[in-house]
């Protein structure tokens, strides 16, 4: 059974302030990286627990390099740097694919973090009229090659978005749960890797009853967003407010769901 796990960072263990997720504030940032790898470690073992032959990791936050080379699991293969190929590697034959470390869709009040590829400008897609965050995104992409979306950790809010978007055959690991965007009550680390590692070996039983996501295509796309950025500082209520811009066009297959 061979595995694609697309990582992100805002919802790994122990992350709940946007400082922890990249510079300048680089002493978070690490701290972050290794939380990261503690996530990743435990969803590999799950992984190979469950019985996987292969498992690739996708260091998909959006910085060049996420990942801490010294605490990568060697039970499985990673992909990082800038140049990531259109096909983001799945055409080389996946079974199932897991999501860890992810976080709700913008505007998920009680999502840790919460934002739609961007946290400045307030943006929000829509896919045939069915609005999605980054974790229905991916979810197209693994659609597209047939891969099955099994498993998401990350805070409650995410959680309870996969399992709405993926249906019961998607296993989820909540390591915190929000109470505002940048507030949460997390567990320990010592605690998170189990259920990761636990969801993760569950999922790879579930690979056979899931179903890929599939859109009717083309896609009908749209994205809004602020029409000028607003501080981090500004309220929900200042940022639903302010003028917005809508941009819509046609994602010819949902491989181009990131690219519209």
């Amino acid at each position: 059974m061979r595995v694609y796990i697309l990582t992100d960072l805002e919802g790994v263990t122990g992350v709940t302030l946007w400082s922890q997720t990249g510079p300048p504030d680089l002493a978070a940032y690490e701290a972050s990286r290794r939380m990261l790898m503690h996530d990743i470690s435990a969803a590999v073992e799950g992984c190979l627990a469950g019985g996987a032959s292969r498992v690739t990791v996708l260091d998909g936050h959006g910085l060049p390099f996420n990942l801490v080379p010294e605490l990568m699991h060697p039970g499985a293969e990673y992909i990082a740097g800038r140049g990531l190929p259109h096909t983001w590697g799945m055409d080389e034959g996946y079974d199932c694919g897991m999501q860890v470390g992810c976080h709700a869709m913008n505007r998920t009040m009680d999502g840790v973090l919460y934002h739609t590829q961007s946290h400045l400008n307030d943006a929000r897609y829509w896919y045939n009229d069915q609005e999605l965050g980054e974790i229905g995104q991916c979810g197209l992409v693994f659609g597209h090659f047939d891969i099955r979306c099994v498993m998401v950790t990350g805070d409650y809010a995410a959680c309870r978005e996969a399992e709405a978007l993926f249906g019961p055959q998607c296993v989820t690991a909540a390591v915190k749960y929000g109470y505002s965007r940048q507030c949460c009550r997390m567990l320990a680390p010592q605690k998170t890797y189990e259920l990761i590692r636990n969801a993760a070996k569950a999922a790879m039983g579930k690979v056979a009853e899931a179903r890929p996501l599939k859109f009717e295509l083309p896609i009908r796309a749209r994205v809004e967003t602020l029409a000028v950025e607003l501080p981090e500082t500004a309220s929900p209520e200042e940022v639903a407010a302010a003028p917005h811009q809508v941009h819509e066009g046609i994602c010819p297959t949902q491989l181009d769901v990131y690219a519209f």
